[in-house]
């Protein structure tokens, strides 16, 4: 997976970016119907929109880094970037303050708001992040566990 050499000037902001919206959810902006938080980067305008599940911008913040970037790979490094971004914001206890009906999670959305990845999910239990590595071989390992209990 490549990575973008982001400058800690647009770390800091996104972060700051993704801090301010949170902050208008718990400030009451966000209603308790919120499920999920969606963040939109837009590699045409170098913006990253925060939004509620009714398209309504939290925050916005433009990325230069975003702008210059000419690979393929756009949404997977921008994947890369806020789910380290946002595990930062967790650390930081941001996520504990919500007032959002668990479980809800942070969207990676594309242009046309279809979601590309699911960035961090929250649940009443713990906090999960999914990723391919976590789910791989867990159909076989079910499988396998349901056929062990019926030749019982």
């Amino acid at each position: 997976l490549n990575t973008m050499n982001l400058s800690s000037r647009s770390y800091t902001a996104i972060k700051t970016s993704i801090e301010e919206a949170l902050e208008k959810c718990v400030a009451g902006v966000c209603h308790v119907l919120v499920t999920d938080v969606h963040l939109q980067p837009k590699r045409d305008t170098g913006e990253l929109i925060v939004l509620n599940d009714d398209d309504e911008i939290l925050s916005r913040i433009n990325v230069q880094e975003w702008l210059d970037y000419k690979k393929d790979d756009f949404y997977g490094v921008v994947e890369a970037t806020l789910h380290k971004i946002l595990l930062d914001v967790q650390h930081l206890g941001l996520l504990d303050e919500l007032p959002l009906m668990k479980p809800y999670s942070f969207v990676l959305i594309d242009e046309e708001k279809e979601t590309v990845a699911e960035l961090l999910m929250v649940d009443d239990l713990e906090t999960m992040f999914l990723n391919d590595n976590l789910l791989k071989g867990l159909d076989e390992e079910l499988d396998a566990f349901l056929k062990d209990l019926l030749e019982k």
